[in-house]
């Protein structure tokens, strides 16, 4: 069965988003050190830890426990800052310093839509030869945002926002658009969210690394033999892998 629809991944895929989320956490555990005692955080599976890594550890644990309920995203990741800051300082965090972390939400959810190099082009050069989806999950204002912002909205003959990625997910994309998987490829940034999933329902999927990622989607990607798994450096490199393919 002939390939006739690619999925695309958006954050990490085709604009810069986790780099943002690093960045606000390098300046959340120096705003929260002062306000912590690192005993606090001592376990002994961390023994010597720096401050920073107990902190960004227990943010991390966090969110990890906010997933079912709050999802992914600026919102999620805010909220989980905020949860964070009153559980290791034991509620001595001061109001001025919420506001700050509620700012640094506001400036994730305000920023501007910055596409990867090559993105542009390569959309256009596949456009022509197979439908091309969005698939992206998360807050959906947020997303949808983001989509409007980045201007590429136009060339995707469907848009899908999701809560989360998973086989069943992914298979009511294709089943609201009559898709078999074998004429299916996803191309996405995470293993576990873009690649994974759809590998179990049959369908292809090329993986292109992000220079950072976050940790709660991170998986060794080395122990992939599927047939169906492929993986680019970077997405420019996809219409070449495409046409060998076919």
């Amino acid at each position: 069965m002939a390939l006739t629809t690619i999925g695309f991944d958006a954050d990490d895929t085709l604009w810069h988003s986790e780099s943002h989320f690093l960045l606000t956490t390098d300046r959340f555990c120096e705003l929260l050190a002062p306000w912590t005692q690192a005993s606090r955080l001592q376990s002994p599976s961390t023994g010597d830890s720096s401050q920073r890594e107990l902190i960004e550890t227990q943010l991390i644990n966090i969110e990890r426990r906010n997933l079912q309920l709050l999802g992914y995203g600026a919102k999620a990741f805010t909220l989980s800052m905020i949860e964070t800051a009153i559980e290791v300082s034991e509620g001595e965090i001061p109001a001025s310093a919420i506001a700050e972390i509620l700012r640094w939400g506001h400036e994730l959810l305000n920023h501007p839509v910055e596409l990867l190099d090559g993105v542009n082009a390569t959309l256009d050069a596949l456009a022509g030869s197979y439908e091309l989806l969005l698939i992206t999950k998360g807050d959906l204002l947020h997303q949808e945002s983001k989509i409007a912002q980045s201007g590429i909205a136009p060339i995707f003959s469907g848009i899908e926002i999701v809560s989360n990625k998973t086989a069943d997910s992914y298979q009511r994309v294709l089943h609201g658009r009559a898709l078999h998987a074998k004429e299916f490829l996803m191309v996405g940034n995470s293993v576990r969210s873009d690649v994974l999933p759809v590998l179990e329902l049959g369908a292809q999927a090329v993986h292109i690394p992000y220079h950072v990622t976050w940790a709660l989607e991170e998986h060794e990607s080395t122990d992939l033999q599927a047939e169906q798994f492929h993986s680019c450096r970077n997405i420019s490199e996809l219409p070449a892998l495409l046409s060998s393919l076919n």
